[in-house]
């Protein structure tokens, strides 16, 4: 057996940097002003009931980068280079961002659904912390590297992946259930649950690309023949003011005259579509 690192991949050395730097900033601001590390910590925080009868959206995604602590920061750094570099490694960056906030984006729904239906949690709860996100990324981890052995450091034995992610729900659930209402522990299960349908998606075109990115080349092809179709016709009302007869088609396209019996454009010249 051999004991290394890994490596620090392009996405993961990006969010340990941005986590890092906005937890030395809140350090600093817990310092030197006060007032504006309480009010980054009430505006950033996940708090359901600001999410939803405040308008306060961005919570889903900020509290991700927000951690109580020196533990809470660093073993969820350690946590995401350890593991994400996997990920990433065998993935590429863009998959793996996505696994990612989904994680982040998964637990900030289920901690706002549970905390309203009063099952686990409380919608005036906090909630902060990479783990949703990384959660994902340890489930991913484990059906993808299943037969890897991994070690529980400072534990001296080795785990087969699978069972290190095994073990890891079934604490986390229990702890759900009996740490007195613990959101923080709703966020895990909430990384793992859409980490999993992340993975079982399997490796299908982007999420961005084929939902919002379509649709927004679709409306703006729309738009732009809409556009065609307008100028066409206050061309031909301005051609008849004139004394001359012009034509265009459904899809403003100009007919020549030689061709206006065909009704199709022409095809010699004028507008295509």
């Amino acid at each position: 057996m051999t004991l290394s690192f890994p490596p620090f991949t392009r996405a993961v050395t990006w969010l340990i940097g941005v986590n890092t730097a906005v937890f030395l900033l809140r350090a600093l601001l817990q310092l030197v002003w006060f007032q504006a590390y309480a009010d980054s910590g009430f505006y950033g925080a996940l708090t359901p009931v600001d999410v939803v009868q405040r308008g306060f959206v961005w919570q889903i995604v900020t509290y991700a980068f927000l951690h109580d602590g020196l533990g809470h920061w660093f073993w969820n750094m350690i946590a995401l280079w350890m593991f994400g570099a996997a990920i990433e490694s065998a993935w590429g960056s863009r998959r793996f961002l996505e696994l990612y906030f989904i994680g982040v984006l998964g637990a900030a729904v289920t901690t706002i659904a549970l905390s309203y239906a009063h099952i686990l949690g409380n919608p005036l709860s906090h909630t902060v912390g990479a783990s949703g996100g990384i959660f994902a990324v340890l489930i991913a981890f484990g059906i993808l590297f299943a037969e890897n052995e991994i070690m529980l450091f400072p534990l001296p034995f080795l785990i087969k992946a699978k069972y290190f992610v095994g073990i890891l729900i079934v604490v986390t659930l229990a702890l759900s259930i009996t740490g007195g209402g613990n959101v923080a522990y709703v966020a895990h299960l909430g990384g793992l649950f859409f980490g999993w349908l992340y993975v079982r998606r399997g490796p299908k075109p982007a999420l961005v690309k084929v939902g919002f990115s379509e649709r927004y080349h679709g409306w703006r092809n729309s738009y732009y023949r809409w556009k065609r179709r307008r100028a066409a016709r206050k061309f031909e009302v301005y051609m008849r003011e004139h004394d001359r007869d012009v034509h265009f088609d459904e899809h403003g396209n100009y007919i020549p005259p030689d061709d206006s019996r065909k009704g199709n454009g022409g095809g010699r010249s004028g507008w295509v579509n």
